[in-house]
Formats: C-alpha cells, structure tokens, sequence
C-alpha cells in the first residue's frame, strides 16, 4: 500500500531500452469495500487527462465503488494516477450532481422536466431559426465527451442548423496540436506512439510538464530514467518542474520566446551538418525557407532573448542532432503561447531534418490536454469538419452531404469555422443569441474572465448548459441539463497516441440525468431535422449505431475506424488507428514509408502563413506541389503583444497542478485530491521574493490591465521575473467572489492560425496585501515544491494523503525481455 498523494509516481519498475514496461496494477476501494464484496468489474478508460490508461470501474450495491488499472492495456500496463485513483469514480458520485432539469423563472433556475426543458431550448431554437437563420446559433462543447456524442453534435449543428459556429473547449488545450500536424504533414493525427519511451535514446520535453500532466506517462519516463541505458533528458519549461529536475539540459525561456529557442535549435542542426539531406530530398519541401528564416538566431541571441544560457542551447541541439532515437512530446508550455503553431511546427521540423519520424523510438506526439480532445477534433464537433475533411475541398464537402443525405449548401464551408473566442465575440455583439454549452465552464476556463462573465450574462442571450453539477457557468444558464458521467454511459474515446477504448455503461445516472448522446438525439428529432429523403436525420437508437455510422464516415480518410467494433475492444486493450482491412489490428506509427497525406484531392488543409494566420489556398498550395512529402513552415519570430513594462514588470504563466484537472468539477469533489491542493497560490521566485520583502505564504494582490487574484505566495524554483498560478480555482465551492481564479488577468489573444488563446502571456504586477498566517496551501511534491524547507511563518509541511490516500499496487513477475515493438505494434 502506497500514499499515492504523497508518492504521485508510485514504486519504480526499472527497465531497458527495447524492454517491454512492466505490469503494476494500481487499484483503490472505498473505504470499508473489500476486493471479494465487489458485485463486477466493468471496462473503462481514466478521462481526467489526455492519456488514456485503461481501468475497472468496481461495482458494488449500484455504485461505483473504486477502480483498478487494466493489467493488458497497452497503455498504462495498469497504472493509474492520483486523478484517476481517487476523482475518476469519487468526481461523478457526489451529493450534489444535477438530478433534474432546470429552467429559469424570474431570475432564478428553478427545478424543472426534460419535456418542458427541452420544449423551451426547441421553442427558442426554431424562433431564431425563423427569424434569425443558423448564424444564430453557437455551440461550445468539451474534450469529455464520447465520440458518438461529439458524432452527433456535428451533424446536429453542421446539418441540422447549418452552423459555422461550433467549437469547443479543445481550443484551448489542444487546436495547436491540430494545426501544427495539419501545417506540417497534411492532417490531424499523432505520427508517435508512448511505445517510442520504450526505445528512444533522448526525450524532448517542450512545454511539457509531464509529471502533473500525465502522471502515467511521468511514471514510463522514470522507469526507463531508473533502466541501465537512461534516456537523455531536455525540458524546456521556466518553472523548475518534476521533468526539469531529471534533465540533462533544462532551457528554462521566459514565456512568450519559444520561437526563438526553436530558431536556434533548428539553426545548430543545419550549421552542424546534423541533417539527413536525402530524407529533406524525398520526403519535404521548403528547406530552403527555413534554413534563411532561422539564420539570425545563434546561440547567444537565443540566449539574450529568451534567458537562457547560449552553450544550454548548444548542448540541447547536440543532444537532438547526434542520438539515433529522439522523441519530442509538446503542450501547453507551447500551444497557449505566443507564436504557438509556429513553435510547435518547429518541433515537427526538427524531426524531419533528421528524418526521425516513423521509426521506433522517433516519435513526435503533439499532446492534447484533455481525455477526448482527438475524437472532438476527428468528429467535427470544433472548428473542424467529420473525418478530418477539408473544408475548402468542395469533394469532401459533398462527401460529407451524401454521407448525411443532405443538401451540401448546408454544410457551413463559406468562410473558416468559428472558433471559440470568435463564438463569444459574437454573443457580446449580439448576432449569436442562442450558445449551447456541453461539459465545460467557460466562466473559469476563459482568458480575460471579467469580459466572459459579462457575456454569459448577456441581455437577449438564450443559454443552455449541460453538465453534472452546477457550475459557475451554469449558473448563468437559461436552462441547464442534467448529464449522465463517466460510468454511466457507454460510448468509446480516442487518447493522445490514437489509441481508441471503449467505456461500458457500470451505473445508472442519478435521478433524471441523461447521457450527452441521448440529449442530443432528443434535440434533432424534436426540431424536425431531416435528411433530403424525409428521413429523421439521426435514426440511431444508441451509441453502437452512432459508432458504426462513424465508421462509415472515417471509410479511406486518415483516422479510419472501419475495422473497429465494441466487440473488438471488450476484454483487451485499445487499438490505435487507422483500423480497417488493411491494418486490422490498427497502427503504432504513422509515416513509416515517408509518404504523407499532403496530397492536394486528400490533405485537411491547404496551409496557412504561420505569422499572419492568412490561408494558402488551394492555387498556391498546388503549386508547391507537397505530392505526398511533408511541408517545412516556419515564421519570423515576434514579441509577444503584452510584454511587461515599468507598470507591470513581471511574465505571468498559468498551468496545472497534479492533483487537479481543469476547472476542479471532478477533482474538487475528491477528498485526497482537494486536501493536497485545496485553494490557489501564486509562485515567485526567490530573488524576485525578497526584492519585494516577501515571504512563503504571504498575502498578494497580482494585477494585470483586466483583473487581479488574492493568493499566498509560494517561494519556489520558477525563474526571475515570471509568476505562475494555476487556473483550476473558481468559486462553486467557496464563499469568495472572482478573486481566485488565474483567467482574471490573462488577455484575449490567440494564435493567428490555431486560434489558441495566449494563455501564458500576461504582464502582471505584485503587491503586498497582507502577512501570511501560514505557508501557502501548494503542493510541496511538484513544480510548487519549496525553496526551504520553512518560511517566515514556520514549516512548510509536506504534502501528504494519509490513510485515506492509499492505494494497492501490484508489481507483476518481470517477464523476460522482449522488444516492445513486437509485442505493441499488433
């Protein structure tokens, strides 16, 4: 028995290069609920990250009472982490989950039945359909769903209404990833597997804080780190993280320079003959481009814009440019950024100078942030058209209208989907008048919070919101729907590395909770939505008809599901995709033959310029004739928009802490969990500390030109002149008004082409507000972890879970060894 809040990573496994990665299995009962009394096990996958370990949910009396992780998935090979240990089951079992519908009635929602709910969203919804047209309405959904649901909401909004404005909160954790992999190889999908941890030679880490993001990912890097022939380690991060510490070379930039750094990296591959000139010959164009783009860049100037020291960047590009095995894993550090697709299209670059891509262990794996970010993405519930279409190819348009039998004008496909912070931009203007709002709190997620607040709030604004609980967001709903949770629903989810599980229904939802599949079903036949035949547009009776009829879409496109059925993926583990008659056990790496899917008749996108967001076209895109090789794209670096001054002299970051996810639904609702991280903080530097006479857990007021948080303060190993805090905290559970949540000083900007908000740009200044009391209320175990062991007002204890936070591991007999590719790839 382990204190898996104390010890997040659990025991070490150790193993070598080419090795498969031990078995442990992680497992955690209720309290009092012993492994014999438990009713059945039930298939599922952890959703409270973008990693995808499969698990058991325990059963017990109709409840939930525990989880396991699944020994066979290929995965986790049976870990979970603390997330998925304690909130995965505890998260959705909670008192006060939403039970019934509710509407409003003189300003205050009010109980209420899904006839007289769903009858006002519809009454309201064909009202301003009449009068109004689709550009009326909006939809913002998740990275939580199910892909039958996601499935649904697209023809729903993208057939049945005809509206552009569809997006999700994948926006904000995930649409670089996308757009990086679409400007580089021609379409979404991740070319690595977390197979190539097994057998690289060096690891990049850009923006990544694994450890707290992934923590089962975290746990594979530290048993290879723990093997006799350890990986090479660079993280680029300012904070002084988990994955900085085991570093070879941390490149500690200050926010908003990545494209510098990736210039400079890029420029030493070059100039060190670090380049495989026949592979840059077959399989890509534009070198020429990048090679006079980052020129400029030597390793001093790096250094003198981004803060970092110029041999660090030397040593790093060494590291990349002489291992015979790299894999780089990219996210938030980099995605909500400034210049985002350009520094994760550098990452891309690198690996095709050296033509480490779709070898083992060269992998690339533009992570996502959420558990069903790729399906939101794969389905066209975002910004994005079904089956990773184009939505300039007027083929695949009338693809997807034979497909759905409906009439292709239809389809919105005029002008770029909408994305999320254009969708709010529109309700605040007043053209968008009715936003349906699906398993995410912008009221807390949102850059600049105060403008998101305001426009929730919005005089003439019809808003639905479907969630468990009644969130901040929820609370500014006109009606608000009770959703079915992990558990109590059956549908299947697609993670990082492609691999697709299936999550079978364990428990009823409480009271008159519905699944998101059903709603949405319930909303198209009740608007009369149509195929050209007169037929309902959506016939399915459940998700087992919503997932072939998703097959059928995926047919010949890059993430083909045709060889996948719920029977295929019961009892086993997740296969990744493309699954179809060809690869009827699905596909570990991508580009394996160097072919890619640029090809003008079948590529997602015709481009963009990276500086400018401005679209390529199809006429220049032809002319570049790409004819199946990747594409080198690159753009001049520049500034961040708000850099600090004299006014406010320091860079904000945001990020997460390991023991919470997202706006802390969930992980708030988790005893072991909220104990070890229960409120927020903010994090200084020690020099930057003392200069302002503080110390660990004093009272500040940060303040950026939109906002301002009261929190403690957390002496810690970030770097001089940058603040961190991190955006989990809003006010559902506390007495506080707006004061906590990190999203009151971040500003609303984006990326010119993925359109992912700059979330770790902000400049912002400090004040003293009052003495501390006690340490801050941070995890000492993370990127948090103190500088001391003790403050001006006293210890700072470490953080630990007690009795409570036990869990049971299991270390499997270690098999003899066999090359992980043999065993994963089927």
């Amino acid at each position: 028995m382990v204190d898996r809040i104390a010890e997040i990573w659990g025991t070490r496994t150790p193993y070598a290069r080419d090795e498969r990665w031990p078995v442990r299995v992680d497992q955690v009962l209720a309290e009092g609920v012993q492994e014999s009394a438990v009713d059945r096990w039930v298939q599922s996958a952890c959703v409270l990250c973008s990693n995808g370990c499969g698990i058991d949910i325990a059963v017990k009396d109709g409840s939930m009472v525990g989880v396991r992780g699944r020994s066979v998935d290929v995965v986790n090979h049976g870990r979970l982490g603390p997330k998925g240990l304690f909130a995965s089951w505890q998260g959705v079992d909670n008192k006060d989950r939403l039970t019934r519908p509710l509407v409003r009635e003189d300003g205050v929602l009010v109980e209420s039945d899904w006839d007289t709910a769903m009858e006002r969203i519809v009454s309201r919804s064909k009202e301003l359909l009449d009068e109004r047209g689709p550009l009326s309405h909006g939809f913002y959904t998740s990275g939580q769903l199910f892909l039958e649901e996601y499935y649904a909401q697209a023809i729903v909004g993208k057939a049945g209404i005809g509206t552009p404005h569809m997006d999700g909160n994948t926006r904000l954790c995930t649409a670089t990833a996308a757009t990086a992999m679409k400007e580089s190889f021609g379409s979404d999908g991740q070319p690595g597997s977390y197979v190539d941890i097994d057998e690289c030679d060096a690891m990049f880490l850009f923006g990544h804080n694994m450890a707290e993001t992934q923590t089962v990912l975290w746990m594979r890097v530290l048993d290879r780190l723990a093997g006799p022939d350890r990986p090479r380690l660079v993280c680029v991060d300012p904070r002084s993280t988990e994955v900085a510490r085991h570093a070879e070379v941390h490149l500690p930039v200050k926010p908003g320079t990545n494209l510098a750094l990736m210039h400079g990296l890029v420029r030493e591959l070059f100039r060190n003959g670090w380049i495989d000139e026949d592979y840059i010959e077959q399989h890509t164009v534009n070198v020429d481009g990048l090679r006079a783009a980052v020129e400029p860049w030597t390793p001093e100037a790096v250094a003198e814009t981004c803060g970092v020291d110029a041999d660090d960047v030397r040593r790093a590009a060494e590291i990349f440019g002489t291992s015979d095995r790299v894999l780089s894993t990219v996210l938030q550090g980099f995605y909500q950024s400034s210049q985002a697709t350009a520094s994760a299209c550098a990452v891309n670059n690198l690996h095709l100078l050296r033509g480490l891509i779709g070898r083992p262990g060269c992998g690339i794996l533009q992570m996502n942030g959420q558990p069903t970010a790729q399906n939101n993405r794969e389905c066209g519930a975002d910004g994005d058209l079904s089956g990773f279409r184009n939505w300039e190819n007027p083929a695949h348009i009338q693809e997807l209208a034979d497909l759905w039998n409906v009439d292709p004008v239809v389809i919105p496909h005029w002008a770029p989907p909408t994305h999320a912070l254009q969708i709010f931009r529109y309700v605040e203007q007043g053209s968008i008048e009715f936003l349906w709002i699906s398993a995410t709190n912008p009221a807390v997620s949102m850059p600049q919070l105060p403008r998101i607040r305001e426009i929730l709030d919005t005089d003439g604004l019809f808003l639905v919101v479907q969630d468990l609980y009644l969130t901040e967001t929820a609370q500014y709903a006109d009606v608000v729907l009770p959703a079915a949770a992990w558990g109590e629903k059956t549908g299947t989810f697609t993670n990082v590395n492609r691999t697709v599980h299936l999550s079978e229904k364990a428990v009823d939802p409480p009271g008159q909770a519905r699944s998101d599949l059903d709603t949405f079903l319930d909303y198209s036949a009740r608007m009369g939505f149509t195929r050209r035949d007169g037929t309902p547009l959506l016939d399915w009776s459940g998700p087992e008809d919503a997932f072939a009829a998703w097959k059928d879409c995926t047919r010949g496109r890059p993430c083909d599901y045709t060889g996948l059925t719920y029977e295929k993926l019961r009892g086993g583990s997740g296969v990744p995709w493309p699954c179809n008659e060809d690869h009827p056990d699905g596909v570990v790496r991508l580009y394996r033959d160097g072919v890619f899917p640029t090809d003008p008749e079948y590529c997602e996108t015709y481009g963009h310029d990276l500086l400018t967001g401005a679209t390529v076209g199809p006429e220049t895109y032809r002319a570049n004739n790409p004819a199946g090789r990747a594409i080198f794209k690159t753009a001049a670096y520049h500034p961040a928009h708000e850099t600090p001054d004299d006014d406010y002299p320091f860079r904000l970051t945001t990020g997460r802490t390991v023991y919470h996810f997202h706006t802390r639904t969930k992980t708030g609702r988790s005893p072991q969990l909220d104990g070890a991280a229960p409120d927020v903080w903010v994090e200084m530097s020690v020099k930057d500390a003392e200069a302002h006479d503080l110390g660990e857990g004093d009272i500040v007021r940060v303040e950026s030109r939109r906002g301002y948080i009261t929190a403690p303060v957390r002496v810690s190993g970030i770097r001089d002149g940058s603040i961190f805090a991190p955006f989990h905290y809003g006010y559902w559970d506390d007495d506080r008004s707006e004061d906590r949540a990190a999203n009151e000083l971040t500003l609303t900007d984006w990326d010119p082409v993925s359109k992912q908000p700059v979330l770790k740009n902000a400049a912002v200044r400090v004040r003293k507000v009052a003495d501390g009391v006690a340490p801050s209320p941070a995890p000492t175990t993370t990127a948090s972890r103190p500088v001391g062991r003790s403050g001006r007002r006293g210890p700072v204890l470490p953080t630990v879970g007690g009795r409570a936070a036990q869990a049971e591991e299991t270390i499997a007999p270690v098999d003899p060894p066999m090359v992980a590719s043999q065993e994963e790839h089927s």
